[in-house]
């Protein structure tokens, strides 16, 4: 038997009896069901706040994804505590402030412009400006290089070897 016919069959019948597997969510589950998990808005004006101050916020776990689009734990004790600040009375400055002082600038998508961020700010500009410098200096040197007259012993020698290999 041939040793790669045996490991395509072994193959196939580890496919066929693996156990699917499930993702950690509901699978055709009544929207009824899904509606109950999510917490329940005891203050429908408070959780319009928290839903539009955490689409301006960055889930510290997923990074690129939002704090409301997130599903990560983290992200929902975020939100929790956000609508316990949004309930203590504290406005929205005061909430983001409340989260920078405890988690920094990173969970914000647009990070004030202060002396630990010019990088992240000013950075793309300080490229660009290099990549503009770098291609004007490649631009004057080829204008300055001369091309070198062609040899003709050299010529002759190229074609000679073209003529050769056919």
């Amino acid at each position: 038997m041939n040793p790669r016919r045996i490991k395509h069959g072994l193959l196939g019948v580890l496919l066929v009896c693996a156990p699917p597997v499930l993702a950690n969510e509901a699978v055709n589950v009544p929207a009824e069901a899904l509606t109950e998990a999510r917490p329940a808005a005891d203050d429908p004006v408070i959780e319009q706040r928290m839903v539009n101050l955490a689409e301006d916020l960055r889930c510290l776990v997923c990074q690129n994804e939002s704090l409301a689009g997130s599903h990560a734990e983290l992200a929902e004790d975020l939100r929790r505590e956000i609508r316990a600040q949004m309930k203590a009375g504290k406005n929205d400055k005061e909430v983001i402030e409340y989260l920078t002082t405890r988690y920094g600038d990173f969970v914000l998508y647009r990070p004030p412009f202060k002396p630990v961020t010019y990088l992240l700010w000013l950075g793309p500009l300080l490229f660009l400006g290099i990549g503009g410098a770098a291609w004007a200096v490649t631009l004057r040197r080829r204008r300055a290089m001369q091309s070198a007259p062609v040899d003709e012993k050299k010529l002759a020698a190229a074609a000679q070897l073209l003529e050769e290999d056919q």
